[in-house]
């Protein structure tokens, strides 16, 4: 390769970088950023029966029910979701526990709604503030969430880079984030 044509193709990846860099400093766009102004919402009554599948992390029925339980408040469920198992044998960790989740989420008013709640987009990232260990372990658990429980949500902007192997822990392959609309933190503590 001759020297000018070198120079010439380092410039234009120079250029580029020029572009591209400062975007990904900036961070996410305004329209994925969460919103800050209200919204009305109304409780919709949602459900679902879970049945975990894993090869890696096995889970007790009443430590899935937990697990399930503390991840659907993350979301933004009401906070007298309810997580029951059913189908369980032992009080060891089970092949395949069960769990029916029946919980309230936040659905955008319409305008003949009654009973709206005051609401906002908020980003909801399920390993943030986690050893990022126990997030890997969590790998099959999180994606059945992502794919079963999560569309129950009013969401937007989801992002989600899964990468389960069976039989083994990849720190840093699992992250789930999206927008949810969740109840106002007014409304969140009163719920209490």
């Amino acid at each position: 390769m001759r020297p000018r044509t070198l120079h010439i193709r380092l410039a234009t990846l120079a250029a580029a970088a020029a572009l591209t860099i400062p975007a990904a400093w900036a961070g996410p766009l305004p329209e994925a950023a969460t919103s800050a102004a209200p919204e009305a919402g109304v409780w919709t009554p949602k459900e679902v029966h879970f049945v975990y599948r894993s090869f890696t992390s096995k889970y007790t029925c009443d430590g899935l029910r937990d697990r399930v339980r503390s991840m659907v408040l993350k979301l933004g469920a009401r906070a007298d979701a309810e997580v029951r198992t059913y189908g369980c044998m032992h009080s060891r960790p089970e092949p395949n526990p069960n769990v029916r989740i029946k919980m309230h989420v936040l659905q955008p008013a319409s305008s003949d709604s009654a009973a709206t709640v005051p609401a906002h987009w908020q980003t909801v990232d399920v390993a943030a503030g986690r050893d990022p260990a126990e997030v890997a372990g969590e790998c099959e658990l999180i994606e059945q969430v992502r794919d079963h429980v999560l569309p129950l949500f009013t969401t937007r902007n989801v992002t989600s880079s899964i990468t389960c192997v069976p039989r083994a822990v990849s720190i840093g392959a699992t992250q789930l984030k999206a927008d949810i609309m969740v109840a106002a933190p007014s409304v969140r503590s009163a719920e209490r």
